[in-house]
């Protein structure tokens, strides 16, 4: 997740205050010295902390609090509310945003040099991809050498059409030429990536004109550099002032302290932030809204983002029918390799932890990522290796006989050790989102099951009983005992709100909680035999 650092500190902080007996003025003064320290050391602008620190102190006035009411919870709502108002940057129009099927949207992305325009043109084709969107790509920098090359590398890797000239010089005509003829192919997001510049100087801003009067773009994206901080409010507000700027993506967010600062400013400039950029991989552009983000920096997850992640990965139709193969035990390898697919799909896995409430990314460091999709991706040539037989049985010692083990690793090019590493991690996955699974208390016949059940209490506890004997240790002891597993499961059926918001209740959640468990147990089982 992007500011770690501060996310951390802000969720200790809850922390340390949830463990005082008697909440007063004291202990008030010190929880917010906490949360002013850890925004300004991420750059954000003083006045805004000093304005955050005045909000809360004036929302929660502790000698007019009800007797019996929940201080800490209060103090969280008010920290929270605050920090949405630091951060959001909503469109007064937010139709504009919308990125409509089955008609040809336009999008120009424009911003300085060396801020990943190009790189983000291409996360963001992908994104779409996925979402089962056609996206195509249109290089019109023509300032830039190699700006052409570098945007049909990350083209051909992610299979997106794309379109540029070696020797046309007029970006206008490079831009015209390609969205015409990405339009007559029936494309739905054409993305058009423009030069840019060392400093903001006039011939850029005349060049963005020129292309836009040539495309007429339906949405302007300007791609900032987040590693700027607070700089970024100068930046954002020159271009809003200039073009006509539909939405902003900060780059560079994963290793930098200042990407704090970066998010204020553009907020304060009411310029729209849509989009941040994560990684250097193709699926590390993560779509922003602010009351899920600061959601996630307080340590309460991202329920909705996580469920979306799901449901790119596997589509709705197909989770009864996995879930249920798993539930009766039936784990196979042709199955298992279904999720490993699933799990690459979901991206990396520290990103995907931070969204559970109670989780934070330190459970997987993000060094660990590459790792073990490494690991993941060579699992899978193991396991494509195999005949039908190998691939349908669940019989672990048919998998483990010394003749088959050879010849699978002759037939993968893999050592023997690493195919033996695969039969454990099939071993361990299989006991873990098996167990998972049945101690959530899944309706027998899932795929008829439809809407909402109510849960019985008891089931609940039951329920939290099995699965927290069921989970791994470590993941156990991350989520803060049974205690920390119960708040999660009522967490994830509530939509993961904050505390006084109402959700969807019963199978459904129940349904979630146990996926996102499976899903969660299988990172364990590979590390495991690492």
């Amino acid at each position: 997740m992007v500011l770690n650092e501060l996310g951390s500190s802000l969720t200790k902080a809850l922390a340390n205050i949830g463990k005082e007996s008697v909440i007063d003025g004291q202990v008030l003064d010190a929880f917010l010295k906490e949360i002013c320290t850890a925004l300004l050391q991420a750059d954000v602008n003083v006045k805004q902390v000093m304005g955050l620190r005045n909000g809360v102190k004036n929302r929660v006035n502790l000698e007019q609090l009800a007797a019996g009411l929940n201080k800490q919870r209060i103090i969280e709502k008010a920290v929270f509310d605050e920090l949405c108002a630091i951060l959001d940057s909503s469109p007064a129009e937010p139709g504009k945003l919308e990125i409509k099927k089955g008609k040809p949207n336009v999008v120009m992305f424009v911003g300085l040099q060396g801020s990943g325009k190009t790189t983000t043109c291409s996360k963001y084709a992908y994104y779409y991809k996925k979402k089962g969107y056609k996206p195509a790509l249109v290089c019109a920098d023509t300032f830039r050498a190699g700006a052409f090359d570098q945007l049909k590398q990350n083209a051909s890797k992610t299979q997106i059409p794309f379109y540029g000239s070696y020797k046309e010089t007029d970006p206008a005509i490079i831009s015209l030429e390609g969205v015409e003829m990405f339009k007559k192919d029936g494309r739905d997001v054409i993305i058009v990536d423009t030069s840019g510049r060392h400093r903001q100087e006039a011939a850029l801003f005349e060049e963005m004109r020129q292309v836009a009067s040539a495309i007429k773009p339906d949405l302007v994206v300007f791609v900032m550099d987040g590693s700027i901080g607070q700089a970024a409010f100068e930046q954002a507000k020159a271009f809003k002032d200039s073009v006509e700027v539909g939405g902003v993506i900060l780059t560079k967010m994963d290793g930098h302290a200042k990407g704090g600062g970066a998010l204020s400013a553009v907020a304060a400039t009411k310029s729209p932030i849509i989009f941040l950029g994560t990684g250097e991989f193709m699926d590390q552009l993560e779509s922003f809204e602010t009351k899920r983000f600061v959601q996630r920096l307080l340590g309460k997850g991202d329920v909705n983002g996580l469920m979306g992640k799901i449901q790119d990965a596997i589509p709705e139709d197909k989770q009864p029918e996995l879930l249920d193969t798993i539930n009766k035990g039936n784990m196979s390898m042709r199955v298992l390799r279904d999720m490993f697919d699933s799990v690459l799909e979901l991206g990396p896995m520290s990103q995907m932890m931070s969204m559970l409430p109670g989780f934070n990314s330190d459970i997987m460091p993000q060094g660990n990522d590459k790792a073990s999709q490494q690991q993941l991706r060579r699992f899978i040539t193991i396991i494509e290796s195999m005949n039908d037989k190998e691939l349908d049985t669940t019989q672990v010692k048919m998998l483990q006989e010394p003749s088959r083990v050879a010849r699978l690793a002759k037939g993968s090019g893999r050592s023997a050790v690493e195919v033996l590493n695969l039969i454990e991690a099939y071993k361990h996955y299989t006991k873990y989102a098996t167990q998972a699974l049945k101690a959530a208390h899944l309706p027998k016949n899932l795929k008829n099951m439809k809407g909402d059940v109510p849960m019985n209490p008891r089931h609940m506890q039951e329920s939290i009983k099995k699965m927290g004997q069921a989970l791994p240790p470590q993941i156990l002891k991350q989520l803060g005992g049974p205690s920390g597993l119960e708040n999660l499961m009522k967490s994830m059926e509530s939509g993961g709100k904050m505390p006084g918001g109402y959700g969807r209740q019963g199978w459904w959640g129940q349904k979630k909680v146990a996926q996102s468990m499976s899903e969660g147990c299988l990172w364990p089982a590979v590390l495991h035999v690492r």
